[in-house]
């Protein structure tokens, strides 16, 4: 049977998560499919923004304003009271941001970390803010469900955020009780040098994988079950998350275990739609 399967199956038990993030200078901004540029503060629907430095996204943007230790305060606690609400909600594990460019990848990134205190300059400083956010998160959550990291492993551009960096991150996230680390890559400026192709990402996750012993997740152009596959047998990551591709093929759970041959539990109102030719895709109801 497919490891794809025993991934999914491994989460099946998870009902539900909730990803916990700030955008930071990346907010005030018209949707993506209206383009995604930034919305001025004094326009209408924009307002200021804030950042680990006052250093805009895009050329033309309005700088942020520089976050300060009450700002910083603030903000490790928005993070910590929505860590007791999704607790008490019953979910059942966070994920924190700190990926593509949104506020916590700010303050690691140097292209947008310009501060000179004790949060700016050495990796260790750079790393301060995200991990007491994660250790904010860590307490406010009960202890029996997961925290999870988000993270961009690389800048894809010289002088940024890079791998190295990254292995450096994810050991002292494992060592602070992190569950995973989700592994995916750039966001901290407008046109990256991207190598695109199908499983771009699983390098970035297979670095990671190897300076961690915590979970991997890699992402990235993963569309196909044998594609998917292959990233877990070869060891390049723990599990394989998917955003475009379930948007565009919301059962891709399903149709990987039909493909492998493999039985997943639907919804008693689904199982009617089991096709013909994988009589035993569904589990028998309790």
């Amino acid at each position: 049977m497919g490891r794809v399967i025993e991934s999914v199956r491994r989460w099946s038990d998870m009902p539900i998560a909730i990803q916990l993030g700030h955008a930071g200078r990346k907010a005030s901004t018209e949707i993506p499919w209206k383009g995604g540029r930034q919305i001025a503060p004094d326009a209408p629907r924009g307002w200021p923004t804030f950042s680990a430095s006052a250093v805009p996204f895009a050329p033309g943007d309005a700088a942020p304003i520089a976050l300060d230790a009450e700002g910083m305060a603030r903000i490790r606690e928005a993070f910590a009271q929505a860590a007791r609400r999704a607790a008490r909600l019953g979910l059942d594990a966070v994920q924190i941001h700190g990926a593509h460019g949104y506020l916590l990848h700010q303050f690691l990134s140097p292209l947008s970390n310009r501060r000179d205190d004790a949060y700016g300059g050495s990796l260790a400083n750079r790393m301060r803010f995200p991990l007491e956010v994660f250790d904010a998160v860590r307490e406010a959550f009960p202890a029996d469900r997961p925290v999870t990291f988000r993270v961009s492993a690389t800048d894809w551009e010289e002088g940024g955020w890079e791998v190295e960096q990254t292995k450096t991150l994810a050991q002292a996230l494992e060592a602070r009780g992190c569950a995973a680390i989700h592994v995916s890559s750039g966001g901290s400026t407008p046109s990256p040098r991207i190598p695109l192709g199908p499983g771009y990402q699983v390098p970035l996750a297979r670095a990671v994988k190897q300076a961690t012993t915590m979970p991997v997740v890699a992402v990235g152009l993963i569309t196909g079950f044998d594609q998917a596959e292959q990233v877990l047998a070869r060891g390049d990551a723990d599990f394989v998350a998917l955003a475009r591709g379930m948007l565009y093929d919301p059962r891709w759970p399903w149709h990987a275990a039909a493909h492998f041959g493999a039985q997943v539990k639907a919804p008693p109102q689904y199982l009617r739609s089991q096709p013909r030719e994988y009589k035993e895709l569904f589990a028998p109801p309790r």
